[in-house]
């Protein structure tokens, strides 16, 4: 059987809950790419008809365009590879697929198998995420991942001499992933957790939070960070644009979290806070 892979061309706040909703579909292998996403389901399952009514439900909310076509199973292996290239970051990490050789010149090397979910390293904000990581001291700190995706930034601060890691996903096939790429990478101790900023909700404090999820969830949220920082402790936020940055700063002020720096490519940003 062969496979049809879809390419949609969306905005990112949008690209994990239609993610999801492929997922229903029997779409069952994501990629990021730099617009959005590619996904990939066997051909005897595929319906344009169905995938046509998913986006039709969005339409009032974010435009999508997509195109199909159809890969043969003896080159999936080929396609995977196509989609997912080995990366650098920060001059020091190296992001690969279980396929891929490990590098020789790699600090750290992390072993991400992305299946349905996102941060393999190649969306901007994964990667600003990971290099504000570098610059921040994880030792023996206790940390929290928000939206964690494959796990990535929870791996990268095991990497790093973190002691203590829980990782938070609202998706089940999320939640799974993490927990295997987690495993894969030497980190089967990560509590992978299956919910969102209620999961954390009396926790013992954390000395560093990552939270890489979008402008409105990250708004909402803030406060229930806050709560389970330590004093003078960190938090790491992406999956805004630049001209978000104010109002993420103003939501920050208002919590006692002072703005330390930000990174920005292709006009997105990750942003450092530090609470009082």
């Amino acid at each position: 059987m062969d496979f049809i892979e879809v390419t949609l061309k969306v905005d990112a706040d949008y690209a994990d809950i239609l993610t999801a909703e492929l997922g229903e579909l029997g779409f069952d292998a994501f990629v990021e790419t730099e617009d959005g996403f590619s996904a990939y389901i066997d051909e005897d399952d595929f319906s344009e008809e169905a995938l046509k009514e998913v986006f039709e439900r969005y339409n009032a909310f974010v435009q999508v365009a997509y195109t199909t076509q159809k890969i043969e199973r003896q080159n999936w292996n080929e396609e995977w590879e196509r989609n997912f290239e080995p990366l650098f970051i920060g001059d020091q990490v190296s992001v690969r697929a279980s396929f891929h050789e490990k590098p020789a010149n790699a600090k750290y090397d992390i072993v991400i198998n992305p299946k349905m979910s996102f941060g393999t390293g190649h969306h901007e904000t994964t990667t600003l995420m990971i290099e504000n990581q570098l610059t921040l001291d994880h030792q023996n700190k206790r940390v929290l991942d928000m939206g964690c995706g494959t796990g990535i930034l929870a791996i990268m601060a095991g990497e790093l001499g973190a002691s203590e890691i829980v990782a938070v996903e609202i998706e089940d096939w999320t939640v799974e992933n993490a927990r295997e790429n987690a495993a894969l990478n030497g980190y089967g101790s990560i509590d992978v957790r299956l919910g969102g900023a209620e999961t954390i909700n009396g926790d013992k404090p954390y000395d560093l939070i990552l939270a890489n999820i979008n402008r409105n969830v990250l708004l909402e949220d803030m406060p229930a960070y806050k709560a389970v920082l330590v004093p003078e402790g960190w938090l790491l936020l992406s999956g805004f644009y630049t001209e978000d940055l104010p109002i993420i700063q103003e939501r920050a002020s208002e919590l006692e979290l002072t703005y330390i720096s930000h990174r920005v490519k292709n006009n997105w940003v990750s942003a450092i806070f530090k609470a009082s």
